[in-house]
């Protein structure tokens, strides 16, 4: 019986030891003043056993990892959010967190800057033809769109009472008697200017003899007829459009370019263009113009490209997506993954001691190859977490006091 009664006496005096060094040893170290005077503004505590709280730096008694300070809700000043945002890890944490950290070091990139665009017709080579004069359509002979034609090829043959007036004014003034030939010379450039005649139809006028009841008119470039606005026996008037065509072997892709990337657009900049149409393969053309004018409701710019077109496999309209490649510059930078954003600014985690982070606001430039440039933030030399940023994160605001509002700086 004496030594139950024994037994049970030392278990109850062990338990109230351990209930004082573990549970409230300040109230046996007396109170710690801190930065404004406040008793318990400051205590230390154990990352894995938060129940263990001192008002001195030392080991937590339970697994003899390194206390780490906190500050009580209340107590907080601007002066220490920073140092309660900064997380401690041991050894065995950081491997479990897959935390590794690497140098911000200064590395050549090359800005690839990522746009969506769709193919278009080049405009200069693309041509309207309209009636010069008003007639009847007597042929066609290009009869619908869709056909590819070589420049100078019969497109149709246009009939009319005034092109037959005005070629026997031209025979009458070539076999007059006037000495200057002025009479010849106004005929005949009002069959080239007004009526679309060229010289060697004019020649063979003048050496028929005789007038052409119509006259063909010819395609001015090679290329692609797309559209058509006309029948054969129809009366047209002048300046009526016919057909439209456009040389498909040479095109352009627009391009919508965020404003935040046009810092790095410059003509002349090679671009690496794709289709869905065509996996696997690229086509090459160069920046030949930024226009002028910013989309207030996308915020982008339009950026044109112009690139050759073999076998007419880009069609106009076709969607297209584009890789503009600027040149290569020396930066400050660090892996993309070590960037958390929070939607007001971007927070990379800086190793300030063996197993210590704190979080850094930084401002960031360009992306390319897995890496971001820093602007302003961080100096070369200096460790980030390049992984486990998301932990480090949550753990800083598990570890926050009651009271006060999560997140960076919102």
């Amino acid at each position: 019986m004496n030594k139950k009664l024994m037994m049970s006496a030392i278990l109850v005096s062990a338990a109230v030891v351990v209930a004082l060094v573990v549970i409230r040893p300040w109230e046996m170290a007396g109170p710690h003043h801190g930065h404004d005077g406040q008793a318990g503004e400051e205590y230390y505590t154990c990352p894995m056993h938060p129940s263990v709280i001192s008002d001195r730096p030392g080991a937590c008694p339970v697994c003899g990892m390194a206390l780490v300070k906190k500050i009580r809700a209340g107590a907080l000043t601007m002066d220490t959010t920073s140092v309660l945002r900064e997380v401690a890890l041991s050894p065995a944490q950081r491997v479990a967190a897959n935390i590794s950290t690497v140098p911000a070091a200064h590395r050549r990139m090359v800005t690839a800057i990522a746009a969506v665009g769709v193919a278009a017709y080049a405009e200069p080579r693309r041509a309207i033809v309209a009636a010069r004069f008003r007639g009847r359509i007597e042929k066609l002979f290009v009869a619908s769109t869709g056909v590819v034609v070589p420049k100078g090829a019969p497109l149709f043959s246009l009939y009319s009472p005034d092109l037959i007036s005005s070629q026997q004014e031209f025979l009458v003034a070539v076999r007059g008697t006037d000495d200057t030939g002025r009479f010849a010379a106004a005929a005949r450039d009002r069959l080239v200017y007004q009526f679309g005649m060229t010289q060697a139809q004019v020649d063979s006028l003048r050496e028929r003899g005789g007038v052409h009841s119509s006259m063909v008119f010819h395609s001015p470039l090679a290329g692609t007829v797309i559209k058509k606005e006309v029948q054969e026996g129809q009366f047209v008037d002048e300046g009526m459009e016919l057909y439209e065509l456009a040389d498909l072997r040479r095109i352009w892709c627009v391009f919508e370019v965020y404003e935040n990337d046009l810092r790095f657009v410059r003509t002349g900049m090679a671009v690496a263009i794709t289709s869905d149409a065509y996996p696997g393969e690229t086509f090459n053309g160069s920046v030949t113009l930024i226009e002028p004018t910013l989309n207030q409701e996308t915020r982008t710019l339009r950026v044109r490209t112009e690139l050759d077109n073999p076998g007419l496999r880009l069609r106009p309209n076709m969607f297209v997506k584009g890789r503009i490649l600027a040149r290569a510059v020396e930066v400050l930078a660090v892996p993309s993954s070590a960037l958390l954003s929070t939607g007001s600014r971007t927070v990379v985690w800086v190793e300030t001691g063996p197993g210590r982070f704190a979080p850094r606001e930084i401002v960031a430039g360009m992306t390319a190859d897995g890496y971001t440039e820093v602007v302003r933030g961080l100096h070369e030399g200096e460790m980030i977490a390049a992984t486990g940023g998301f932990m480090l994160d949550s753990e800083s605001q598990l570890n926050q006091p009651v009271g006060i509002h999560q997140g960076h700086g919102e």
